[in-house]
């Protein structure tokens, strides 16, 4: 009990952090000409005047600025903001609000996105609020809520499982509390229940996905908060400790381990948006970058104490293997995924097996992980063939052209790239020391060592954050080993020279060609790992002569 009392001292205190730097960063920032801060996405207008309201009113901060003023600069944006509603019943998209406002804000088309997280939210900060509302303000909330309500655009069935509809189950929940809709609620009841079972049966098809898990986070969490029947609200409790069970098992102090559905510039190549993981279990600085604010500083449920001790104690080295199965749109066909993770103290590596096509491709197959803040710059290393809507300095977007081999701290890559498709291979690696051989690279970054072994040469460039590693002359291949520095010294190695010059001996054999292969055996329990593919849709890949399986795998 006492651990449990620690800890909502503790997250209580990281939130005020939050809502103190955002509202310092707000107060700061010039308005534009329209009185907003952003017009590239409407929600940043509401999210930073939130903070900077909540703030103006909290004795217990210490501000540097005047809290009367502050307190009206925020309620001049949050007005301005809900005033950019849709409120003309019958139109397409009432109750909406536009996404991006260049050039003039009043002008912009209403977009079906914003309601979906921000109509929640505005309910929870209006509650909490209101009292301390102007009177203008307060009727243009209400105003708005009423819009919201009667757009119905949460009254949609749920298919896919996915983070819209995520949304639309919470907002059911909250907007029939709040007008007594009975057959609302029972719309949002029965939404939440096979959701709840088709996640606990299927997995979270929208795996490693953000900002859309956060979504879901925080949809859920605000139900939560507002609802008051006992029943529905163990229900949304038990929906909000699966999501914080499944982000425990990938999480590394920060960072999201594997596989990536969905991740935008901010996510990928780097952990960026971590404000929710911060506030959960707080074992890493909060960084001076928040590309992504929402409502952390607001919103929150504490995940069960066994989840968070999983998550926060990585001494002993874990596999994970979960299997999901994700809903092909439009065909209804389910399709299963098998993922992995190796997770340690210092560093993690995981990923999917197979590959699927993904909303705007902007996904992340694989990658190694190392803890948020560890290193400079990015925290991840990887490797992939660009694909549909890639371009240089964006190490998204991949092709359908790797095949791949996961084996604890090991990942094997083959590229049996079609002529015609791009012969380049692009990498990316954090930054640190690096020592450069014509067809490998060993390096140091993050208490962690990396030898990267590649078919063919390589040209290096050094962009703001990262390092990336060109390969030509595809098909080939890519052979990761890491090491901590706790595990290197118990093999003997002393420095990144040393490192280097017994990596050097250990090259795997790659063979190009029909068919492309890779033998490599392992520096930490000499597994012997195969991986080649002949043309078919899967790789046939060996450890130890034995053919890997997917049998271990469960939801």
């Amino acid at each position: 009990m006492a651990d449990r009392h620690q800890n909502q001292s503790s997250y209580k205190g990281r939130q005020k952090e939050i809502i103190y730097s955002i509202a310092l960063e707000a107060e700061r920032r010039p308005l534009l000409d329209s009185g907003l801060w952003f017009h590239d996405d409407v929600r940043n207008n509401f999210y930073y005047a939130s903070y900077l309201f909540a703030a103006a009113l909290d004795d217990t901060l210490e501000l540097p600025f005047e809290r009367e003023e502050a307190q009206r600069k925020a309620e001049a944006v949050l007005l301005e903001t809900v005033l950019l509603q849709n409120r003309q019943p019958g139109t397409e998209l009432y109750g909406h609000w536009p996404l991006g406002l260049s050039p003039v804000p009043r002008e912009a088309t209403p977009h079906e996105l914003p309601v979906e997280i921000m109509g929640s939210l505005m309910v929870w900060f209006c509650k909490q609020y209101s009292s301390r509302f102007s009177a203008g303000l307060r009727i243009a909330f209400h105003t708005a809520i009423g819009h919201i309500y009667r757009s119905g655009f949460f009254r949609k069935p749920v298919v896919t499982f996915g983070h819209h509809e995520a949304k639309y189950t919470a907002a059911k929940l909250i907007f029939g509390k709040l007008f007594e809709d009975e057959e609302l609620l029972e719309d949002g009841r029965h939404s939440l229940e096979i959701t709840l079972a088709h996640i606990r049966a299927k997995g979270m098809p929208e795996y490693g996905s953000l900002p859309w898990f956060w979504h879901w986070v925080q949809a859920f969490t605000c139900a939560w908060e507002l609802e008051e029947d006992s029943v529905m609200k163990e229900t949304l409790g038990e929906m909000l400790e699966y999501l914080w069970q499944e982000r425990s098992q990938w999480y590394l102090k920060g960072a999201w381990v594997g596989a990536h559905s969905r991740g935008w510039p901010h996510d990928i190549p780097s952990d960026g948006n971590v404000l929710h993981d911060y506030v959960q279990f707080g074992d890493f600085r909060l960084p001076a970058e928040m590309p992504r604010t929402e409502y952390a500083g607001f919103l929150y449920y504490e995940a069960p104490e066994q989840v968070r001790s999983a998550a926060l104690n990585r001494k002993a080295p874990v596999q994970i293997r979960k299997k999901t199965e994700k809903v092909i749109a439009g065909s209804g066909r389910q399709l299963p995924l098998h993922s992995y993770g190796y997770i340690t103290e210092d560093y993690a590596a995981g990923g999917m097996w197979e590959r699927v096509e993904e909303f705007d491709n902007e996904q992340l197959r694989w990658a190694y992980s190392l803890q948020v803040g560890a290193a400079e710059g990015v925290n991840r290393l990887y490797f992939f063939h660009p694909g549909q809507g890639y371009h240089a300095g964006d190490p998204r977007h991949q092709s359908p052209y790797m095949e791949v081999l996961f084996h604890k701290n090991i990942v094997m890559s083959l590229f049996p790239v079609p002529e015609g498709e791009g012969s380049a291979v692009v990498g990316v690696l954090p930054k640190g020391q690096w020592i450069k051989q014509p067809s490998a690279l060993f390096g140091y970054a993050g208490h962690v060592y990396f030898a990267v072994y590649l078919t063919n040469a390589y040209e290096l460039i050094e962009r703001q954050e990262y390092l990336e590693v060109n390969c030509t002359d595809m098909p080939g291949g890519v052979v990761v080993e890491a090491l901590s520095r706790s595990q290197a010294v118990k093999l003997g190695v002393e420095g990144l020279e040393d490192f280097a010059a017994a990596a050097a001996q250990r090259a795997p054999k790659f063979t190009a060609g029909e068919p492309l292969s890779a033998e490599y055996i392992s520096w930490t329990g000499n597994d012997k790992l195969q991986i080649s593919t002949d043309g078919r849709t899967e790789a046939e890949a060996q450890i130890n002569g034995t053919a890997v399986s997917f049998e271990l795998y469960t939801v």
